[in-house]
């Protein structure tokens, strides 16, 4: 009886006892790409992240503010509330497909980026850019100034950067979903790999 009730007390303190926060966060605000449109959350490269940040024994908790269809301005006019809520260590930014998609000003969508690592950075934030191709059916100039502004704002503001995060996985039919424009399940680990090289600097 005295031995039940030992146990039960043991177990108690267990269940109830209040989880251990990570001791740090990364923010990651995107699009579609970055929600997991169309397939689990769960198998999303958001989430297979925070995964691999536990296997390689890093403290972080990944918090996804990622939006279908949202775009650079929609971003920015909410990014300065999750800062504040988050605090996070680094912030991911995935945006800009959509701003492409629908033919938006160019140099609007360089500007909203921009003010969105300048805020990051207030926040004492570090901020891996992730950079966005669109394809070539919308103008090959008009996609070459598309994916400019990507590299262009790296080189200006000296912020990390991952070219085209969809890298190995755009091209490969198989790797996308019927539109044409989501990569499926099986595209996931691969744009993980993508992000992680850019972002693992970060992190030591």
């Amino acid at each position: 009886m005295r031995f039940s009730i030992v146990v039960l007390f043991v177990l108690s303190l267990i269940f109830t006892a209040p989880l251990v926060a990570a001791s740090e966060k990364i923010l990651v605000v995107g699009d579609s790409l970055s929600a997991a449109y169309g397939i689990p959350k769960e198998k999303g490269w958001v989430a297979l992240l925070q995964q691999r940040l536990q296997e390689e024994a890093y403290d972080f908790q990944v918090i996804n503010a990622s939006i279908t269809g949202d775009t650079t301005r929609g971003g920015l006019a909410r990014l300065s509330k999750r800062l504040q809520r988050e605090e996070p260590n680094i912030v991911i930014l995935e945006l800009g497909g959509n701003d492409g998609l629908r033919a938006m000003s160019l140099r609007q969508m360089k500007k909203n980026l921009g003010a969105m690592i300048e805020l990051s950075r207030d926040h004492d934030a570090r901020v891996l850019l992730l950079g966005v191709m669109i394809p070539n059916n919308y103008g090959k100039a008009y996609a070459n100034q598309f994916h400019k502004v990507y590299l262009d704002l790296a080189d200006e503001t000296e912020v990390a950067l991952v070219p085209f995060f969809l890298e190995n996985v755009a091209e490969t039919r198989d790797l996308m979903q019927n539109d044409g424009i989501h990569p499926n399940e099986e595209a996931q680990p691969i744009i993980l790999d993508n992000v992680w090289e850019g972002l693992k600097p970060l992190l030591d």
